[in-house]
């Protein structure tokens, strides 16, 4: 055999594997959306994906793995709004309600993912360690959005803790499919909460 059909044998098993793995991550990411992580199991992860049990567990031999390549694909194709952007608005009110509208219409688009995770976030350790990077990026969002403010004591903290309980996925959960509001009309009744609470 020479060097050059090797080589092709080589690359192409190359992108079988990795079509086989990708296929794998997009079921485990469907599987845990609509049924959520702790009620989807690697049979059935392999069923979707059309691969045996111990192909699922030669790409991905620990949940650890699994997780991450499925955080890592879901992310890449439903990134969250980006704070920085924010920050160039320089009144704080303005600022706020366009945090709110944009991170409130990417809940809207994830929403059955978040409802999931954070559904059986207390059932599946691995979730709460996954979704530290989810918390902290919110109060990424709070330190964005205290700027320009004037406040101190008491009303600073009464403020943050308002920013806090509007930037929530459960507040806009209740307050979209709860309450039956619509994005703008939650951004504005969260608006009117944050600047209330100083």
């Amino acid at each position: 055999m020479t060097d050059q059909k090797r080589t092709y044998r080589k690359t192409r098993r190359a992108a079988l594997e990795e079509q086989t793995r990708l296929r794998i991550t997009e079921s485990a990411v469907a599987l845990h959306e609509e049924l959520g992580p702790a009620r989807t199991s690697i049979s059935a992860i392999a069923d979707r994906a059309g691969v045996r049990r111990s192909t699922v567990y030669r790409h991905f031999p620990d949940d650890e793995a699994l997780f991450a390549a499925c955080s890592s694909h879901y992310g890449a194709a439903n990134p969250p709004p980006d704070p920085s952007i924010w920050a160039a608005i320089e009144e704080p009110a303005e600022r706020t309600a366009t945090a709110l509208r944009e991170l409130y219409a990417f809940y809207g688009r994830t929403e059955g993912m978040y409802t999931s995770l954070l559904r059986d976030e207390p059932l599946v350790p691995i979730i709460h360690r996954r979704l530290g990077d989810f918390y902290g990026y919110l109060r990424a969002i709070e330190d964005t959005l205290m700027p320009g403010r004037g406040l101190r004591g008491g009303a600073a903290r009464r403020t943050r803790a308002a920013i806090g309980h509007a930037l929530e996925f459960s507040t806009w959960r209740s307050l979209a499919r709860e309450q039956g509001l619509r994005d703008d009309e939650a951004v504005a009744l969260m608006s009117v909460l944050v600047e209330g609470a100083a």
